[in-house]
């Protein structure tokens, strides 16, 4: 059977854009044939006093201007087909999916997460939108036979006020956004404002004001019949000109009338042409939004054991997926990823904004036909190959923490990070560039399995002096116990994480649960190599894990690290090992709520504050669980830092920035601890091994360790429990003086 091929995108857009164009020039000359007209009293001539010539001018114009708008953003659509594959097919497993995100989109709640910019936002939106169906509703009923128009009485009434009520919001709207970029002026506004956001502003001004005033000129000239006072903006205003003679109203009317056209003439070539572009992209990228993968997993790659690629990553337009480079045309360079991003807040070269936007600059530079790039660029700016390394540096990359910040409060869902770890991928395994201490971890995960360089025979020594835990041997046969608990490198090597594998151990064992631990045969899941770039080494060690773990038959893992935690979880199904894994604070939580560990008289009389960790929050959607666990102690106060929960500040550990110097700007940690001890907090609860030495290390570089205390939700549980079993029990029986 013979395969048949589909047209390209870029083809569909300019045949939809043909059609359309047809349309609207079909709609101008039907009336002229057909002759209808409506003979109700109360309704709108959508033409009246518009001579002939303007008439054919309006849909010769507007028919040929949707034809080039679409033309335009065919060109575009041309530059997207350069990506990769990328399966962002509807199914019935995502449409319900694709349907959610698409609604929050279009209904503006993600924006909303800022409340007064969403606001704004929506008053533009919406009364654009509203707008806009009042024209194509008016042509519409300008079609019809009289015997189904529909627009006359009160239906005609209501919809003229309706319209002005449009005009109105979207009015105010505008005004807003022009305060709010040229007066209020925030930083990650102020540092992007570009001539075309004015002209896109006072386009859409001139809209909405000479919108208002060709209805009060064509109310005026009508002689003010009292059925339109339901235009309650324009027939106020048409009371303005009552001394005004016929000719002069006829005249003002259509001079403001060709106006407001131009002006949509003008909004047809900015919106491809400009970042108003996002108008259209942006809900479609949200549709998009479902990549078929857990929220915390990096992009899969094949097997590279068993396939031979000719390059790694991205570092050309055509390394990075069609997806990808739809996202630089659905940013609406708000700068909402630039305001979260903890290397920029501490003043390293990373703005999550600007690597969007950098891809974007390469693509519209080096396609065929080369397009305008997303937003305005500044003079001397040249791109000269289709490489972004032209206008990426490493230190961007590597500045990175993978806190998933910028692509939580993204409102228009782009994906980031994903752009920055395929670039490191490149990076890393192309071209070696990456910071020398990193290549000292490298070699320790592959030469000893793990972080720290050190003898894995030493992994199970922390639990040497618990009773009643099991060290199981790789290879050994089926575990016999329920559960396998994952202690991670930090866990195992580190001395003050120990200590929390040693609380989640006795917790375990009060609560009755079945577990062992692999000792010696756990090796490093492999997160630092893969968040650095390194695929060939995250493939080692996984695959190695995967056979241990398959080989023991193990369903369930409780593990103490949210990396761990995050590939064990996310990352090694692509590898084919699937795993029931639970985070040691999911289990606290689940196993205190069901009374299988018992809390009688665990008390904490302290204030707690609780630092959320990255890959169990924003990568994995765990907020609650920590804070049952601290929540649960008797007499703790428990508070909360400025930026919590999803919009938490990272330690500054993440995407193996653990194990690479911090040389430039504040460190990253030391700005999260001083947020921390503002809340006069007497201990930092910690869910994650890197968090617990960042702030420890942090409280240690303020001078505070003697008086605030770093623990594991774990620790501060353990502790509670065991000092409430130490208390003296309280005296029962009658008081009698003398005795």
């Amino acid at each position: 059977m013979k395969r048949i091929k589909l047209p390209k995108p870029h083809q569909f857009v300019l045949v939809f854009g043909a059609l359309v164009a047809l349309g609207t020039l079909a709609s101008g000359i039907a009336p002229r044939i057909t002759e209808w007209s409506a003979h109700s009293r109360i309704t709108r001539e959508p033409f009246v006093d518009i001579p002939d010539a303007l008439y054919w001018a309006f849909y010769v114009t507007a028919a040929t201007m949707l034809f080039v708008c679409a033309w335009l953003v065919s060109q575009r659509v041309r530059n997207y087909e350069r990506g990769a594959r990328d399966d962002r097919r509807t199914t019935k497993g995502n449409v319900h999916r694709r349907m959610r995100d698409f609604r929050q989109g279009v209904w503006m709640q993600t924006l909303l997460r800022d409340p007064a910019a969403g606001v704004m936002h929506s008053f533009i939106y919406f009364g654009f939108l509203w707008l806009f169906i009042a024209t194509v509703v008016l042509e519409l009923d300008h079609q019809l036979p009289d015997n189904l128009k529909f627009l006359h009485g009160g239906v005609y009434e209501g919809y003229a006020f309706a319209a002005d009520l449009a005009g109105v919001v979207f009015a105010i709207g505008i005004t807003w956004a022009l305060a709010r970029r040229y007066l209020e002026r925030p930083y990650r506004i102020r540092i992007k404002t570009k001539p075309e956001d004015l002209v896109i502003l006072v386009t859409f001004l001139a809209i909405a004001i000479t919108g208002f005033f060709t209805e009060a000129f064509r109310i005026a000239e009508l002689g003010r019949p009292h059925f339109e006072k339901w235009s309650f903006i324009g027939y106020p205003l048409s009371s303005l000109f009552d001394s005004w003679s016929v000719g002069g109203l006829s005249d003002a009317h259509r001079w403001l009338w060709g106006i407001h056209f131009a002006a949509f003439v003008a909004f047809l070539v900015i919106l491809p042409t400009t970042k108003l572009r996002h108008m259209i992209t942006s809900p479609m990228n949200m549709y998009l939004r479902d990549n078929g993968r857990p929220k915390g997993a990096m992009k899969p790659m094949p097997n590279l054991m068993e396939t031979e690629l000719d390059t790694f990553g991205a570092a050309t337009i055509e390394d990075f997926t069609w997806k990808q480079l739809f996202d630089t045309d659905a940013c609406t360079v708000c700068g909402r990823c630039t305001s979260v991003c903890p290397a920029h807040a501490t003043g390293k070269p990373l703005d999550p904004r600007e690597i969007v936007l950098k891809v974007g600059e390469g693509m519209a530079a080096t396609g065929d036909p080369q397009v305008s790039p997303p937003v305005g660029t500044a003079r001397g700016i040249t791109i000269t190959a289709n490489s972004v390394f032209e206008r990426i540096t490493s230190e961007e990359l590597w500045s990175c923490t993978s806190c998933k910040a910028c692509d939580e409060i993204c409102p228009v869902n782009i994906e980031i990070l994903d752009k920055i770890l395929d670039m490191r991928r490149y990076k890393s395994l192309m071209e070696s560039d990456f910071p020398a201490e990193l290549g000292n971890t490298y070699r320790s995960m592959e030469n000893s399995s793990n972080v720290y360089g050190m003898n894995q025979g030493e992994r199970g020594d922390w639990a040497a002096e618990l009773e009643g835990v099991d060290i199981v041997e790789a290879g050994s046969g089926p575990l016999g116990q329920e559960y396998l608990y994952w202690i991670g490198c930090a866990g195992s090597f580190d001395d003050r994480n120990k200590k929390t594998s040693r609380a989640v151990a006795k917790l375990l064992q009060r609560a009755g649960l079945d577990f062992a631990i692999l000792g010696p045969s756990e090796l490093c899941t492999g997160d630092p190599a893969r968040r650095s770039g390194n695929e060939y080494i995250f493939q080692m060690l996984a695959m190695q894990n995967i056979e241990s773990l398959d080989g023991l038959g193990v369903r369930k893992i409780i593990t103490q690290c949210p990396h761990c935690f995050n590939t064990l979880k996310n990352e090694y199904p692509q590898l084919g090992g699937n795993y029931e894994v639970v985070h040691h604070s999911q289990l606290l939580s689940q196993l205190v709520a069901d009374g299988r560990l018992s809390l009688a008289g665990a008390t904490l009389d302290e204030r707690v504050t609780y630092h959320d960790s990255c890959y169990l929050g924003r990568h994995n959607d765990v907020y609650l669980a920590p804070r049952n666990v601290i929540g649960s102690l008797g007499g703790v106060e428990v508070v909360e830092m400025p930026r919590n929960g999803t919009k938490g500040m990272c330690c500054g550990a993440g995407g193996a920035r653990m194990w690479m110097e911090e040389r430039i700007g504040k460190k990253v940690n030391v700005e999260r601890t001083e947020e921390a001890l503002a809340t006069g907090a007497q201990r930092i609860a910690v869910a994650c091994p890197f968090c617990y030495v960042m702030m420890d290390d942090g409280v240690k570089e303020k001078g505070r360790d003697e008086e605030v205390k770093v623990q594991d939700i774990a620790e501060l549980l353990i502790e509670a429990i065991e000092a409430g079993e130490r208390a003296p029990a309280p005296l029962t029986g009658e008081f009698r003086p003398g005795l």
